[in-house]
């Protein structure tokens, strides 16, 4: 397969919106391309059935109490954005927020979600504490390393 076509594939893949194509010709070439992260293990995290502009509705966040062997966090610390997308506070619209201003987080709950290339990214809290700023806007473009959280 020439470089040439292999372009032509990308191109139309951007052209249509397409994150996966897989091919075989008769002749024995496979040819798999992947856009963005692996949308099969975001799928299962999310459990959503579509990936459109809107978010999509996760599984509630429902209060985990803070596990015994997760550290505590010193005072003023930051949960920052691990990418550039677009930063949601909740799941759908509709829905209420993953966590408020005074909840009390554990390491691996889910804080809100990063829209990037249509793909929602699950954020997770990598500190225990009690939330005491929520500082990202709803709905707003974050970069990495931008303050989305600061714990207490």
């Amino acid at each position: 397969m020439e470089l040439d076509q292999i372009r032509k594939i990308v191109e139309l893949m951007n052209e249509h919106e397409l994150s996966y194509f897989d091919m075989t010709t008769a002749d024995g070439v496979h040819l798999r391309l992947k856009k963005g992260a692996d949308i099969d293990a975001i799928r299962g995290a999310l459990s959503a059935a579509s990936f459109q502009s809107a978010p999509v509705a996760a599984p509630s966040a429902a209060a985990a109490p803070v596990a015994a062997a997760a550290p505590a966090v010193a005072a003023g610390s930051e949960i920052t954005s691990p990418m550039v997308g677009t930063f949601y506070r909740k799941a759908s619209p509709d829905a209420p927020d993953f966590v408020k201003v005074g909840d009390t987080v554990s390491v691996g709950q889910t804080l809100c979600i990063i829209e990037a290339m249509k793909v929602m990214n699950e954020i997770k809290a990598d500190k225990s504490g009690t939330i005491t700023a929520a500082v990202a806007e709803d709905a707003t473009p974050v970069q990495y390393g931008d303050v989305l959280y600061r714990l207490a």
